[in-house]
């Protein structure tokens, strides 16, 4: 009896959902006729709910939109950017021209998004990934109600809206992966970290490792409705790769590094330079991971001559997205007080680009100590700007950028507070010959992620979504 009630149940709730999801369908598709009357040519919407972030993604997103523009300049292409971010359209392009040096010449379409909480991390304290995800239907829907696409193109991550857009519009699917929402890592680490307990804890581990492949597999689903996918790095393309399996859909696109400004700069030789600058390129956000670069800093001035310590400053530079951003700097200084060393730490906040190349042009290290960067535009930068870069030993510095021995060596690799300190240490000892040839290594090696390639790269792929 009663698994005859929960079978109608299922049934009754089934049946619904498949009536709801018929009338949406036929809403969407009568919505999606009055939009093509209104227009002159195809659209492309391109998914970037934070726009305005001010990080490596946001410039990736503003290059693309110039490359279509320039590319297509004739075909009546009009853009269309879903942002959450209520900001007027000069403010936003303003912003990414001061930010990134990338002017948008030709007009684009913002459509506002109102539903961005949705997505937020700290909105689901438990079962995260799955409540961003789900959230993310909203938002997408919210997306498709505003304006239906010819060409959808996702530039953050949120691949469960592909087939809600390919499959209740027939929009053409494009996406730039930065960063794989899930990765074989995880499912590794968390199998490992259940292995090592023979207890209670080791229940709680085997239900987070259930829920961490079911959501790798539904993560899976949705990815392969993709048309065409950009990955930004070798370590990107493994993973989408492994968790999307459409490796003949799935190219990669390095992203845009603005190396030919950077190599512009006139490099001052170490022997002029009154202070020894360590550097630090990144967003303030937690995976950053800007209190490793701290304790490293730390640690290297309780090894340095006092007359050395004088001189060697750490410098942050970086934006804030939000008052959760603004905080953890706050809580950043308050660290750098504790250890008493506030006074050789300086923190540059939403810096223009011109504060940016100066600050390069002054400094003499750059550190990076992300665990698994997707790609690492700042690493980079850094390079081309003339700086001596120590990024951590995983993702893509150690895969795609530096190369970390031998005669071409461009840079080095770390991966703890102690390691970064030792390498730091090595260089501050080396001679102005040895540290010229590590500099000309570097930014002889950074052409490959210019602008330019990326522009031809992106475009080669679209191409499939665009001139069909």
């Amino acid at each position: 009896m009663i698994l005859f009630v929960v079978t109608k149940i299922f049934v009754c709730t089934l049946v619904f959902f498949l009536i709801l999801l018929g009338i949406i369908r036929v809403y969407l598709r009568q919505l999606k006729k009055r939009h093509y009357k209104k227009k002159r040519g195809p659209t492309i919407g391109i998914f970037h709910p934070y726009c305005d972030a001010g990080g490596g993604g946001e410039r990736v997103l503003w290059c693309a939109v110039r490359a279509i523009q320039e590319r297509y300049e004739n075909r009546n292409i009009s853009i269309i950017i879903y942002t959450g971010d209520h900001v007027s359209p000069e403010i936003l392009l303003s912003n990414a021209r001061r930010r990134f040096n990338v002017k948008i010449e030709k007009p684009i379409t913002f459509k506002y998004l109102r539903l961005t909480r949705f997505v937020e991390a700290a909105r689901y304290p438990v079962l995260t990934l799955m409540g961003q995800s789900l959230g993310s239907l909203l938002l997408g829907f919210e997306a498709m109600i505003l304006h239906i696409p010819d060409v959808y193109i996702d530039t953050m991550g949120y691949a469960f809206t592909f087939p809600m857009f390919k499959v209740l519009v027939g929009s053409k699917i494009g996406c730039y992966v930065h960063y794989p929402t899930i990765s074989k890592d995880m499912l590794i680490n968390i199998d490992t970290n259940m292995a090592a307990y023979n207890n209670r804890g080791a229940i709680f581990r085997f239900i987070k490792l259930i829920y961490y492949k079911t959501f790798a597999k539904l993560y899976g689903f949705v990815g392969r409705f993709a048309d065409v996918v950009m990955v930004n790095s070798s370590w990107t393309e493994n993973h989408i790769n492994s968790m999307w399996n459409i490796p003949s859909r799935t190219k990669k696109v390095y992203p845009p590094c603005n190396v030919d400004e950077f190599l512009k700069i006139k490099a001052i030789p170490d022997s002029q330079k009154r202070m020894i600058n360590i550097v630090a390129v990144a967003q303030f956000r937690p995976e950053k991971d800007h209190h490793l670069m701290i304790m490293s800093y730390f640690s290297l001035l309780q090894v340095i001559p006092d007359e050395l310590k004088e001189r060697v400053r750490l410098i942050f530079v970086g934006s804030c997205r939000n008052e959760i951003d603004e905080k953890r700097v706050e809580n950043y200084k308050d660290l750098c007080k504790h250890l008493s060393i506030e006074d050789f730490v300086k923190f540059r906040v939403n810096a223009t680009f011109d504060e940016l190349k100066t600050i390069l042009q002054e400094g003499t290290i750059g550190i990076h100590t992300m665990w698994n960067e997707h790609f690492g535009i700042g690493v980079v930068e850094c390079m081309a700007a003339g700086l001596i870069m120590v990024a951590h030993r995983s993702g893509g510095p150690k895969y795609d950028i530096i190369v970390n021995s031998g005669d071409n060596r461009n840079g080095f690799l770390a991966e703890c507070e102690d390691e970064y300190s030792s390498i730091i240490l090595q260089i501050l000892n080396m001679s102005d010959t040895e540290r010229r040839e590590i500099r000309e290594a570097a930014r002889s090696f950074v052409d490959k992620f210019s602008d330019l390639s990326f522009q031809e790269g992106f475009l080669r792929e679209i191409a499939v979504l665009l001139e069909t």
